[in-house]
C-alpha cells in the first residue's frame, strides 16, 4: 500500500517504518530535517515538509491510501500542548483535503480508563513531566472521535512501552478498547516493536474504524 508517514524518525515513528518496509508497503516519509533520517530502501521516498503547514502538506500526501501520524512535538518542548493539537488537527486537515480517507494516530496510554470514569492521567501516579503531552493526545482524541468524513483509528499503547529484548519483537499482542490490556501480573507492557507490528496490521487490515484501541501483551 501506499503510505505516508508523519514523524519516521522518533522512537513510534523509526519503528512503523522499518515493519511497514519489511512488509513490502510503498512509504513516503514526510521530515521537517530530511537528513536525519538515515534508513535508505527501495520503498521509502522522503519529502521535506512541516505538519504547520496546512497546504504544502495537502500537496505533498496526495495520491496516497493511508496516512500514519507519529508526530510527537517533543516530550522536553514547552509548547508540547499547543504544538501537538496545531500539529494534529492540521495532519486531520491535509489528509482530507488530499482525498486520503483513512488516518492512523499514535496516541499515548494516558486517556486510558484504568475504572470508571477515571483515567489514567488522572491519577496521582500520573508522571507530571508526561502531562502536557499526554493531555494534548487525550484532547485530540476527543477531537477526531467527532471526525465523520475520515475513516480514523486512534492507538493507544500499552502503559509500559519499551525496546524488544535484544530488538526482537514477540510477533503476538492482545487488544483493548478503552481500558488498558493487562498481564497476569496486572501490568500492560508492550515493545515499540510489536506496536509497530499492531499499526501496520490495522492498515493491511483495519479493524478500528473510527475507533481507539489499545494493545498489549
Amino acid at each position: 500500500m501506499k503510505v505516508i508517514l508523519i514523524g519516521a524518525t522518533g522512537f513510534v515513528g523509526s519503528a512503523i517504518l522499518k515493519e511497514a518496509l519489511e512488509r513490502g508497503h510503498l512509504v513516503t516519509a514526510i521530515l521537517r530535517h530530511p537528513e536525519k533520517l538515515t534508513v535508505t530502501h527501495k520503498n521509502l521516498s522522503v519529502k521535506q515538509g512541516d505538519v504547520m503547514d496546512t497546504d504544502k502538506l495537502t500537496e505533498l500526501i496526495k495520491g496516497n491510501e493511508v496516512m500514519v501520524s507519529a508526530y510527537n512535538p517533543g516530550w522536553s518542548n514547552p509548547e508540547i500542548y499547543n504544538d501537538f493539537l496545531k500539529g494534529a488537527r492540521s495532519i486531520q486537515s491535509a489528509a482530507k483535503k488530499s482525498g486520503i480517507k483513512r488516518l492512523l494516530v499514535i496516541g499515548g496510554a494516558g486517556s486510558s480508563y484504568i475504572a470508571p470514569n477515571l483515567q489514567l492521567i488522572d491519577t496521582p501516579e500520573f508522571p507530571a513531566e508526561w502531562k502536557p503531552g499526554a493531555l494534548a493526545a487525550r484532547d485530540y482524541l476527543n477531537i477526531l472521535k467527532k471526525e465523520d468524513q475520515l475513516d480514523w483509528t486512534f492507538v493507544t499503547p500499552a502503559i509500559e512501552m519499551h525496546h524488544g529484548t535484544s530488538g526482537t519483537r514477540k510477533g503476538v499482542y492482545r487488544t483493548g478498547l478503552e481500558n488498558p490490556v493487562f498481564d497476569a501480573n496486572k501490568r500492560s507492557v508492550i515493545s515499540v516493536e510489536d506496536l509497530a507490528l499492531a499499526v501496520v496490521d490495522e492498515v493491511e487490515k483495519p479493524k478500528h474504524i473510527r475507533q481507539r484501541f489499545t494493545l498489549a501483551y
